[in-house]
């Protein structure tokens, strides 16, 4: 672990050193302490975040900006109130994420999606998601939908070992996007890319 310790000089300057001995670095702070210590390790574990359920694009928008700028995923479950599956995947997921699933790995949130409240439909959220079957499970890291894990399989959705390693595959992401420790690797989107090209001839 690195630490960083602030020591103030005799003419205001503080002089900042690591706990190595070849790093010292002077610049001019003024701190209201004689001495403070910060580590700049990163944490341990990341605590889950449950949101309320989301009936509006402020709400939605907003969620996305707080996952993102804590580098967790935002699992979203898209439900109506007809949905009688949604009844039985809303509350293991929520207990899922209340109990700590995903935080070794980073942490999540999570929140539901009110696919018929007025607001969401008038905004086409659903739209613009794909979202064509209730319930559906989508996960955002860094405000960017991940399609390629979306769930929309009832039986996976009630499967309580399937919903704790997708949890935790989707935490893996921490605002790096693409990765989360599925199957889908950079290679493998290259070579996607490249085979599209090959078919255009």
């Amino acid at each position: 672990m690195t630490v960083l310790q602030f020591y103030r000089i005799a003419n205001g300057t503080i002089r900042q050193t690591r706990s190595s001995p070849k790093a010292h670095l002077a610049c001019n702070l003024q701190l209201p302490a004689s001495r403070a210590t910060f580590s700049v390790s990163s944490k341990a574990e990341a605590k889950n975040q449950v949101y309320a359920s989301v009936r509006n694009l402020d709400q939605f928008h907003t969620y996305q900006l707080l996952s993102a700028s804590a580098r967790t995923p935002l699992l979203t479950l898209w439900t109506t109130s007809y949905c009688p599956t949604c009844r039985v995947v809303s509350p293991l997921l929520k207990e899922l994420v209340e109990s700590g699933i995903g935080e070794r790995e980073g942490g999540v949130a999570y929140s539901e999606v009110e696919y018929d409240a007025p607001d969401v439909m008038t905004a086409g959220l659903g739209l613009t998601y794909m979202i064509n079957s209730i319930p559906t499970l989508l996960s955002f890291d860094a405000q960017e939908a991940q399609v390629e894990t979306k769930v929309t399989d009832g039986k996976q959705l009630a499967d309580r070992r399937f919903l704790e390693e997708w949890i935790r595959n989707e935490a893996r992401r921490q605002g790096n996007r693409g990765g989360g420790g599925g199957s889908h690797s950079i290679g493998s989107i290259f070579s996607g890319l490249f085979g599209l090209f090959g078919q255009s001839k």
